[in-house]
C-alpha cells in the first residue's frame, strides 16, 4: 500500500505539470533545473552504490547491468527521438496542425510514465531506502512529463478539454505502473538488471531532456544552483533515509 500511496503523488505531480503548461512557465526552469539534479543525485548516490552491493551480495558479473544502463539510456532516446521527430519537422512547413501527431506523442509519454511507476514498484522492491530515492525522482520528473503532455497537445491544433483528457490519462500512468508490481516479484539477479537500466533512463532524461529545457531561455545562477542543490538533497536523503 505505502506503494501505491507514493505513486499517488507523481498522479499529482504529472497534472500540476500540465497544470503548469495550460497557465504559465514562469518559474519552470528553476523547477526543471532542481528536477535534473534530483535524477543525477540518485542515479549517483542511490542506484549505482545499490548496483554495487548486489553485485558483491549476489556474486553478478558487473557487465550485465552496465550493459542495461547503457541499453536504457539508449532506448529512450530512440523512443523519445522518433516520437518527436515528425514534430520538429513541422516548423520547416507553413503553419499547420495534425492532431494525431500530439495524440500520439501523449500516449507514448502516457507509457513512459506508466514505466515510472513500474520502477518506483520495483525500487521498493530493492529496498525502502532505493524505493523513496526512486520515487523522488519519478515524482520531480512526473512534473515535467505532464507539462510535455500538454504542451505537445496544443502545439498540434488540440483543444484544451482533449488535452485536459490526455494529461489525466498521463497522470494515472504511473500509478497504474506501480499497482502492477505488486503482482510479481524479480530476484536480485534480475533486479540488478532493472537496477541498470533504470539508471541509464534517468542519465538521459536528466542530461538530455530536463537540463536543455531548463536553460532553454537562458542559463541563471539559481537555475544552475538549484540544479546542485537538487543533487545535494538527494545525497543528504540517501545517508538518512
Amino acid at each position: 500500500m505505502t506503494v501505491l500511496l507514493i505513486a499517488c503523488l507523481a498522479f499529482v505531480s504529472t497534472y500540476l505539470g500540465g497544470y503548469t503548461a495550460l497557465k504559465n512557465r514562469k518559474w519552470l526552469n528553476l523547477i526543471l533545473g532542481w528536477t535534473a539534479g534530483v535524477l543525477l543525485g540518485v542515479v549517483a548516490f542511490d542506484i549505482l552504490p545499490e548496483i554495487s552491493r548486489l553485485i558483491g551480495a549476489e556474486k553478478i558479473d558487473i557487465t550485465a547491468p552496465m550493459i542495461a544502463l547503457v541499453v536504457g539510456f539508449l532506448a529512450f532516446h530512440i523512443v523519445e527521438k522518433s516520437i518527436l521527430l515528425h514534430h520538429n519537422h513541422e516548423g520547416q512547413y507553413e503553419a499547420h496542425s495534425h492532431k494525431h501527431v500530439g495524440l500520439a506523442s501523449a500516449l507514448a509519454l502516457s507509457g513512459h510514465s506508466f514505466l515510472d511507476g513500474v520502477g518506483i514498484g520495483l525500487g521498493f522492491q530493492v529496498s525502502t531506502t532505493v524505493g523513496i530515492a526512486v520515487a523522488i525522482a519519478v515524482i520531480a520528473h512526473d512534473f515535467s512529463d505532464g507539462l510535455n503532455t500538454v504542451t505537445l497537445m496544443l502545439v498540434n491544433g488540440n483543444n484544451r478539454r482533449s488535452s485536459l483528457r490526455l494529461l489525466l490519462v498521463d497522470a494515472l500512468a504511473p500509478l497504474a505502473g506501480a499497482a502492477s508490481t505488486l503482482l510479481f516479484t524479480l530476484s536480485d539477479k534480475y533486479l540488478v538488471i532493472y537496477l541498470g537500466f533504470f539508471a541509464g533512463f534517468l542519465l538521459y532524461i536528466g542530461a538530455s531532456d530536463i537540463l536543455p529545457q531548463a536553460h532553454s531561455k537562458g542559463s541563471s545562477r539559481a537555475t544552475i544552483g538549484l540544479t546542485i542543490l537538487g543533487c545535494l538533497f538527494i545525497f543528504g536523503v540517501s545517508r538518512f533515509a
